[in-house]
């Protein structure tokens, strides 16, 4: 056989070896960003036209929480900010609308306190992304009704107050560290949906003073469906 020859079968067998290894690492990453970003990875694939793009996404907020040293709550920041949210959720009664906003500033003030970077919405839901992926729709819908203001009605609101609590129970009971973090940069955590619905669980009480206490609602002009005032 020819020189040349040689040459183009040692090219081809070049590219065909550099072709599998790409498709080998390729997959690996997919997978890889699967198991960390759960239902999140199905949202961004979804919501672009090319799947390398969301990849590509999905990889840059790993990056950036990875960079991030996060540390669980003190047993006794645990205890402080538990007794701030009954605060919180009693004031739902007579105040969603100021409920809703001060849920979600104890979220941030948690957030902040664990060490992740806060300075914006988009930041904390990438890291929550990153951390939470069943819990960060809940957090996406509960802070679109905040910002909604007096135009959100009472049933949003409620319902913004569930979300809130399904991230914060989070937030505050997680007790593992980076170092607890598996290979895929994934910790173990429970279902979005079971912590959904030990949020709507735990609201329960103050949502049955509110639609016990009619008469106390009408005063307020705050009917289920109507538009706060």
């Amino acid at each position: 056989m020819d020189t040349w020859m040689w040459i183009v079968l040692l090219v081809l067998v070049v590219l065909v070896v550099a072709a599998v290894t790409y498709v080998i690492v390729t997959r690996r990453r997919s997978a890889q960003l699967k198991k960390r970003f759960g239902p999140e990875y199905d949202r961004a694939v979804e919501g672009t036209r090319d799947r390398r793009d969301a990849e590509a996404e999905l990889d840059d907020i790993a990056d950036r929480r990875d960079r991030v040293e996060v540390v669980p709550l003190s047993p006794d920041s645990q205890r402080r900010y538990a007794a701030d949210w009954e605060v919180i959720q009693g004031q739902f009664v007579d105040e969603p609308g100021p409920a809703v906003a001060a849920a979600d500033d104890l979220i941030v003030t948690v957030m902040a306190e664990r060490g992740y970077p806060v300075d914006d919405f988009v930041e904390r839901a990438d890291m929550v992304s990153a951390d939470y992926p069943e819990i960060v729709d809940h957090y996406r819908k509960a802070n679109a009704v905040r910002r909604m203001g007096p135009q959100a009605t009472t049933e949003e609101l409620r319902e913004a107050f569930v979300h809130y609590r399904a991230l914060f129970d989070k937030m505050i009971h997680d007790d593992r560290s980076d170092t607890d973090r598996d290979a895929s940069g994934r910790t173990a955590s429970d279902t979005g949906d079971r912590t959904a619905s030990d949020a709507g669980n735990r609201t329960t009480e103050a949502e049955g003073r509110s639609r016990d206490g009619e008469t106390r609602e009408q005063s307020h002009g705050l009917h289920r469906g109507d538009r706060p005032r």
